[in-house]
């Protein structure tokens, strides 16, 4: 089934020097990436504001490190989809294209995406509590039950504990990652929002910013949201379906980045 496009739509996009897209767990959610709160086993006994703190995994780093293990195992078995793909392929098509992700499974980099924010972080990535090095998830070794730092400074092993490098409960999102984005927004000419419910902040407010810096805003989602009366176009479906049929219609227009044919 082909899907059609309002003519101010496509003449927004071609017109376009910096498109910024805002992706959520609905994304995610068409690979089959697991809500936080799935039924995992024994993970279900217990609520996410239970092992997802600062607190918890100081008081238990064995028990928060095998959860997240768990989640890490679930994840690297599931691939990118036709969204993700889309949104690799539209990163080509614009002279400046930035994506922001509330998702934390690094689908998008999997996928091809390059120009990536994460506003919460990556679940592939990890670091020392103590010394700020960063791990892949292969290179985190589990020492008593406990994942610790082998980095050497002067002759001794740093010994710090490791932790995923996502954002918890109660924690402040990544400054930098979190500065990039609203630079974004406030620049861009077009901005998607994808796959989210937009009440999550300060991710939220992204689309705010854009559209009162003038970008023309338009969102893709299965359902309406709160964002959807303030949108410039609501295109209703998913985006691994929306997404690739708007790149293909695009793909005769756009000879090149910045270029109109």
């Amino acid at each position: 089934m082909s899907m059609k496009f309002s003519n101010r739509l496509m003449e927004r996009l071609i017109e376009a020097r910096r498109i910024v897209a805002l992706t959520g767990a609905g994304v995610s959610a068409e690979s089959g990436v697991p809500t936080f709160r799935g039924n995992d086993g024994i993970w279900s006994r217990f609520k996410p504001e239970e092992l997802a703190t600062v607190d918890a995994f100081m008081k238990n780093p064995q028990l928060v490190w095998e959860w997240y293990a768990h989640r890490k195992k679930i994840i690297a078995s599931i691939q990118p989809n036709a969204g993700h793909v889309a949104l690799a392929r539209m990163e080509e098509m614009f002279e400046q294209f930035v994506l922001v992700t509330q998702n934390i499974d690094n689908l998008h980099r999997r996928a091809g995406s390059k120009t990536v924010l994460e506003l919460h972080g990556n679940i592939e990535r990890n670091y020392c509590m103590k010394c700020g090095s960063i791990f892949a998830n292969d290179e985190v070794t589990i020492q008593a039950g406990a994942p610790r730092c082998e980095k050497k400074y002067e002759g001794l092993s740093c010994d710090g504990l490791v932790r995923p490098d996502v954002a918890w409960f109660g924690e402040l999102i990544p400054e930098d990652q979190w500065k990039q984005s609203a630079r974004a927004a406030e620049s861009a000419d077009v901005f998607l929002s994808i796959g989210t419910s937009g009440v999550v902040y300060p991710a939220a407010s992204l689309p705010l910013i854009a559209k009162r810096s003038g970008a023309y805003l338009v969102e893709v989602n299965t359902e309406r949201t709160a964002l959807s009366d303030l949108a410039d176009e609501f295109l209703e479906g998913a985006s691994g379906v929306v997404l690739p049929a708007l790149c293909d219609r695009l793909k005769g227009t756009i000879r090149s980045p910045g270029t109109i044919v």
